[in-house]
């Protein structure tokens, strides 16, 4: 096989450089970047010179020029900004702080986290911090182990802000997808990045089995495990000075706060659709005239444009109510901007990256996905390549504990690697199919389950401290729940769908399997 391709093995070096050394030195960017030279260094047989030039203009330079990507790199950060603005006025604090009053007993308690999660689902790192210091007096009140907190906020966060149509997650998502499906012979008209990712949210069984689990282990009140000892071990615990001092630290908002959050997200919401619909409408006209269907106009929408003025709306929106609302003056609105921006400059630099590897290891070069998917074509079945791709982002992930780096690092590959199978199994290759969208959900399923068991996650580490939760207890008790929610993932997701078993199906059949799981592993608290 490797004698019809023009680099052959060589051609899995780049991305095999980039993994390796993301999990050897946790350092993502660097990786990516030895990645990306490795690859120039292959085509340019190892001159020095011109591989520089070749990742500088060849790679750097048009990942980061590109229209789309801009768009991508705007959005990420003014979302951050917005997320800043929003967090500094104690608007969000304040829309948490709503759901108190009802949670008057430990199951309520943890019924309104879960539920606090998912109103926040605009951005996991806002998701964690918020919630965990906002609830942590709570938690203390109903004699809630801080370890079952970190579960709660950490197991929510990345699941429902990965899932979220709106979120900072989905630029993101949409980039690394443009990217693999950049050389595929149906991208012309399979409604582009946005649609794919909408297409492969049935296929996303850990991150929706891991929130409907959370919400199990929250309304049964039924634990296991090192868990079932943490919460065992609190509810010993009698009311002491050191307790009462950690409620007294509880965010102090004012009234009507709340509704500095929920504008701005709703202005970004109507801006966002209101463009995706005006700039599908004309697209498909072209496309097909006369076409009346609102959903093909809203998938055919420029996503990048409506996500970057919805979030400029937003943004604007947050600075105007955090000044007029909250009272803050204009510089400290200005900074909490700044220093929300300056969060997602990690994410923002790994998108660069991660496209400049997927231009080195495109058509346009080393033709990675086209060695890769004829290779494993004669090793393993196509219906087994969603499964191997969830366990392959999973430990990448686990070993790297980032989930965005594994999703830069395996999202165009995986699609390139299964558009070539289904290609050779079938001949035929369509937008739709549930092979590539499988594949697709179970990177994006494995990235989060990986990072949800890693130490050296940093989303791991924000909700041990944003919760006040040693960290290696709140690793020890999560990862059973994580790992009992990915095995049904496999076996009541990634494996049936392989083999034709409808995505809708293994939706139901899923948390119904994990309740009865619940039912026998698990014992009450109380």
């Amino acid at each position: 096989m490797s004698t019809e391709h023009a680099y052959g093995l060589l051609s899995l070096l780049p991305p095999a450089v980039a993994i390796v050394l993301a999990m050897l030195t946790r350092r993502v960017v660097l990786s990516l970047l030895l990645g990306i030279v490795v690859g120039a260094l292959v085509i340019s047989s190892g001159r020095f010179g011109q591989a520089i030039v070749l990742v500088l203009e060849g790679c750097l330079w048009p990942a980061i020029t590109d229209d789309g990507h801009l768009r991508v790199l705007a959005f990420t950060s003014l979302m951050g900004a917005m997320v800043g603005v929003m967090a500094r006025s104690g608007s969000v604090q304040a829309m948490v702080q709503m759901l108190m009053p009802v949670a008057r007993t430990r199951r309520r308690g943890q019924c309104v986290t879960w539920v606090a999660g998912l109103i926040i689902f605009f951005d996991d790192y806002a998701n964690t911090l918020l919630l965990g210091t906002t609830f942590r007096p709570l938690a203390d009140r109903l004699k809630i182990s801080r370890e079952k907190l970190a579960y709660l906020v950490d197991s929510t966060a990345a699941p429902v802000a990965g899932l979220a149509i709106l979120s900072t997650w989905v630029a993101a998502e949409i980039g690394y997808i443009e990217s693999g499906l950049l050389d595929l012979e149906f991208a012309q008209n399979s409604g582009g990045g946005f649609r794919t990712l909408i297409a492969s949210i049935p296929y996303r069984f850990y991150s929706i089995n891991a929130l409907a689990f959370v919400a199990m282990v929250a309304a049964t009140g039924r634990d296991f495990g090192p868990m079932l000892q943490a919460e065992r071990r609190q509810l010993r615990v009698q009311d002491s000075g050191a307790s009462k001092r950690t409620e007294d630290k509880g965010v102090k908002v004012t009234r009507h706060a709340w509704w500095f959050a929920v504008l701005p997200i709703a202005f970004l919401f109507v801006v966002v659709l209101l463009v995706l619909f005006v700039t599908g409408s004309q697209a498909a006209q072209l496309v097909s005239p006369g076409s009346n269907s609102w959903f093909e106009k809203f998938v055919r929408g420029d996503s990048y444009m409506a996500l970057m003025y919805g979030s400029l709306v937003g943004l604007v929106a947050a600075m105007l109510l955090a000044r007029g609302g909250a009272g803050l003056r204009w510089p400290v609105v200005a900074r909490s901007a700044t220093k929300g921006i300056r969060q997602m400059l990690p994410a923002l630099v790994i998108l660069w990256f991660a496209w400049a590897l997927s231009r080195i290891t495109g058509a346009e070069y080393l033709a990675t996905g086209d060695f890769l998917g004829a290779w494993m074509a004669e090793k393993i079945a196509p219906g087994l390549l969603p499964t191997v791709a969830f366990l392959l982002a999973s430990a990448a992930a686990f070993a790297t504990g980032t989930s965005w780096g594994t999703m830069a690092l395996m999202i165009p590959l995986s699609l390139q690697t299964a558009y070539e199978m289904i290609h050779i199994d079938q001949g035929l290759v369509l937008a739709d199919d549930p092979i590539l969208l499988a594949t697709l959900g179970s990177v994006l399923g494995g990235a989060i389950f990986g990072d949800h068991c890693s130490p050296i996650s940093d989303t791991t580490v924000l909700a041990s401290q944003a919760s006040g939760c040693n960290h290696i207890a709140h690793v020890r008790t999560q990862m059973p729940y994580a790992l009992l929610v990915a095995t049904i993932a496999v076996l009541g997701g990634t494996l049936p769908v392989g083999y034709g078993v409808p995505a809708g199906l293994m939706i139901l059949v899923g948390p119904l399997v994990l309740l009865t799981l619940l039912t026998i592993l698990g014992s009450r608290t109380a």
